[in-house]
């Protein structure tokens, strides 16, 4: 599907230097193992989100904050350069934030984040609330104080700006921030450590007692979409080879909100963050490896005609000889 509406978006969000080691397996407590390669890649929930829209083709401002160290130039540089507006990136003394990201050969992950600059996004700076107002959705994530995410999702309320909020990394939700959010994107851990249900789908049931549209993703099991009022609809992921999967939850999001700010049916847009998703777990890195738009239609649209070609056979398989057909519609 192709649309001629930019999608407008604000991230209130994290930006952290990824340190990345690529090992064969992790090690386990105590363990020390050789790895194969070592990275530093551009990241964090937020500039993640925001690159992956922007890639995606949305208008994206980036409010955070990033350290007085080497790495603040960096991460800012990298946003910038992925078309994202930086002039409300903070720079604050000390340090930026850091992930420590472990890569196995089967592209599982485990991180470590230590905030840094990010642990001083408290409240709002001038000029954030009218960039929050200008915007169709503002994603959020919980690498932030959680003062500063509250501040945002209320002036996204007070504005009518809808709030899509990844409850990541998992903890306690306070029912203020709740209230505040239209669509919530946790993954089926975050849903079963938030909810204390482990069945994916009676975990999103049980979010609609707080908020009015939830999407589940399930990894290799795809997306799952709950709204009140309406039949649960689960979409199939695309089928790929995972390098590493460091940012693919994130790559989901941003193309999510895009995708839906464009007006497209909420099936439709999980279907096409698929296939962003999809095409991110097959690079490494985080950021470095997110999908233009180009790059996404494209997969969309192969996916969608094996889908179809897929659907033909089976329908050509149970379908009844000629004869048979026709002697099915006589009456008896």
């Amino acid at each position: 599907m192709t649309t001629s509406r930019t999608t407008a978006l604000t991230v209130l969000g994290s930006t952290n230097m990824d340190l990345v080691a690529y090992v064969p397996a992790a090690p386990r407590r105590g363990e020390t193992v050789f790895g194969r390669e070592f990275r530093t890649v551009p990241g964090g929930k937020g500039t993640n989100q925001a690159i992956a829209a922007a890639r995606a083709g949305g208008a994206v401002t980036m409010i955070g904050a990033v350290g007085e160290d080497d790495f603040g130039p960096r991460l800012r540089a990298a946003l910038a350069g992925a078309d994202v507006s930086v002039e409300a990136l903070r720079t604050v003394a000390g340090p930026s934030g850091t992930a420590h990201i472990v890569v196995d050969d089967d592209g599982g992950n485990s991180i470590v984040v230590v905030p840094g600059a990010n642990a001083t996004v408290t409240g709002l700076a001038p000029g954030d609330e009218e960039r929050i107002a200008a915007a169709d959705a503002l994603l959020l994530q919980l690498e932030l104080p959680m003062e500063g995410v509250l501040a945002g999702a209320r002036a996204a309320r007070a504005h009518g700006v809808r709030t899509v909020l990844t409850p990541a990394p998992a903890q306690p939700l306070p029912a203020e921030l709740l209230a505040l959010t239209d669509l919530l994107v946790p993954n089926e851990h975050e849903a079963a450590a938030l909810t204390g249900i482990d069945d994916p789908r009676r975990a999103a049931l049980a979010f609609l007692d707080d908020v009015p549209e939830v999407v589940v993703t399930l990894g290799a099991a795809g997306s799952l979409y709950v709204a009140r009022g309406s039949e649960p609809v689960t979409v199939p992921a695309v089928p790929a080879r995972a390098v590493d999967t460091t940012a693919a939850g994130d790559t989901f999001v941003g193309a999510l909100a895009v995708a839906h700010g464009e007006g497209r049916p909420m099936p439709e847009a999980m279907a096409w963050a698929a296939s962003a998703a999809a095409l991110a777990v097959q690079r490494a890195g985080a950021s470095s490896s997110m999908p233009d738009r180009g790059e996404i239609d494209a997969g969309y649209g192969a996916h969608a005609e094996a889908a179809a070609r897929t659907g033909q056979h089976r329908e050509r398989e149970n379908a009844p000889p000629a004869g048979e057909a026709q002697r099915a519609g006589e009456p008896r």
